[in-house]
């Protein structure tokens, strides 16, 4: 086969565009199909031609500096870019190869044409993307970065936006340059828990998020980050994450400012429910000393003067026996009175105080209310006691005004650290929304006594209908 017809043959198979060029005078002797195809010209049209008259971004000065290199020997191959104008008039982009053979003892060029449209719409497009994220990263409230830990342990940071000195103190170039910088930067204390949530991540392949605190030289100053990143694995068998660093100091400040006022309005709340137990007590007191004393004495001294009553006056003696009820039923209310204020039966323990509440409930509203207790005597502090009855007291008030129940059971239970006080009924059972109820403080009030205790409370609905209110309240250990 003569080395004209193997040309052809490799020209025609070819999805190049493929030109045979007389060296002399630069015009085109043979050309392919793609160049046809491409060019919108027939190959008879497009012999004679030079890439000057189709490449019109060329000028013949710029073509023939480059194929000097070819001519005079120094190069085996050049490399060339234009823009190639279609015989309908439109343009695409092309880049060239140029090589300098012997065909027939007859120098030629041949120029192997690519057209790159998609490569260069490729790179506008991914130019663009790049533009846009680092004009996003540029403008995002924090540090936009990548952290790279390769498969040996040591690490990187890929990429870092331009937030870096105003969250961290230290340029993007000190940062890189020493990625070891940023570990060095965090708090001694708050170094573990770093490295515990980047192992989590590692095993878990999930989002990496850390908070912590972090020493900024340049300021004398500590700040809270927040980071916040993706892995994912790379071909080496590193992995990278992608994610922003924000600066989260104000609202930890905030936290910490609401966490000490909600401290504060709990320890008020305490001593308030203090004082008025305290305040309770003593009235109850001098109720019982003083006020049950006095009307003792009176119905003792009305007992003497109804003896003394002459038999000859009978409406006296009637008046008498009305006020003779009269002061039993003073009494009675006095005593119930100091009773509810403080209730005397917590001398005998929680126990036996818990059990007659529930008679008296009993009496009131006459739902039956079954009793269980794990132990007889369990030894309370007696303020503690006192909290944990009136939340059974509100509790057992909150089930005869809205559960429309039928049945109580109460259960109290005392483990080595923990005791348990459970109540539930049978009733129409709590809402959510009763719950979130603007003026729903017999709860809150319930709440903040057993915070206060150092214990929890929970209350909800039970699954087959009814409440349940639980209160779980530390032991001190031996």
């Amino acid at each position: 086969m003569m080395e004209t017809e193997w040309l052809s043959v490799v020209m025609q198979g070819s999805f190049s565009e493929i030109y045979i060029i007389d060296c002399s005078t630069l015009h085109f002797f043979h050309v392919n199909r793609s160049a046809c195809a491409n060019l919108q010209y027939s190959e008879d049209e497009l012999i004679g031609k030079t890439l000057i008259e189709i490449a019109k971004s060329l000028t013949m000065e710029s073509l023939e500096q480059a194929l000097r290199l070819l001519r005079t020997g120094l190069t085996t191959q050049i490399a060339l870019e234009a823009i190639h104008t279609r015989k309908d008039g439109s343009t695409y982009p092309i880049e060239f190869r140029f090589l300098q053979c012997q065909l027939s003892s007859h120098p030629v060029f041949i120029a192997i044409g690519n057209d790159i449209s998609s490569q260069r719409a490729s790179a506008e497009a991914l130019f663009d993307s790049e533009s846009r994220f680092r004009a996003i990263a540029a403008s995002s409230p924090g540090l936009v970065y990548q952290f790279l830990r390769r498969a040996d342990g040591s690490i990187a940071f890929p990429y870092l936006s331009e937030g870096c000195p105003a969250l961290l103190g230290v340029t993007v170039e000190q940062l890189r340059a020493d990625p070891s910088l940023f570990l060095a930067l965090i708090l001694p204390e708050d170094r573990p828990s770093y490295k515990d949530s980047m192992a989590s991540s590692i095993d878990s392949m999930k989002s990496w998020n850390w908070e912590g605190r972090v020493w900024i030289e340049a300021w004398k100053d500590i700040k809270w980050i927040n980071l916040r990143s993706t892995p994912r694995v790379l071909a080496d068998g590193s992995l990278q994450w992608d994610g922003i660093m924000t600066n989260i100091t104000q609202s930890k400040l905030e936290e910490a400012e609401i966490k000490r006022s909600r401290t504060q309005l709990a320890e008020l709340s305490a001593h308030i429910e203090t004082v008025k137990e305290q305040e309770r007590t003593r009235i109850a007191r001098e109720i019982h000393d003083d006020l049950g004393g006095n009307l003792t004495a009176i119905k003792m001294a009305l007992a003497l003067l109804t003896r003394r009553l002459p038999a000859s006056e009978p409406e006296l003696a009637e008046k008498a026996g009305y006020v003779n009820a009269l002061v039993d039923r003073t009494i009675e209310a006095t005593h119930r009175i100091a009773g509810d204020l403080r209730p005397g039966m917590l001398d005998f323990g929680l126990a036996a105080a818990i059990e007659w509440q529930i008679k008296e409930f009993e009496k009131q509203t006459g739902i039956p209310c079954l009793f269980s207790s794990n132990k007889k005597d369990i030894e309370l502090d007696l303020d503690k006691a006192t909290a944990l009855f009136r939340i059974f007291q509100e509790t057992l008030t909150n089930v005869a005004k809205h559960a429309q129940a039928d049945s109580v059971i109460v259960r109290l239970v005392r483990t080595n650290r923990n005791l348990h006080l459970e109540i539930t009924d049978n009733g129409c059972g709590i809402t959510p929304v009763d719950r979130l109820k603007p003026k729903s403080f017999g709860i809150r009030g319930m709440m903040e006594r057993a915070s206060a205790l150092g214990g929890r409370f929970s209350i909800g609905p039970l699954p087959e209908g009814g409440t349940a209110v639980a209160i779980k309240l530390p032991l001190p250990t031996a």
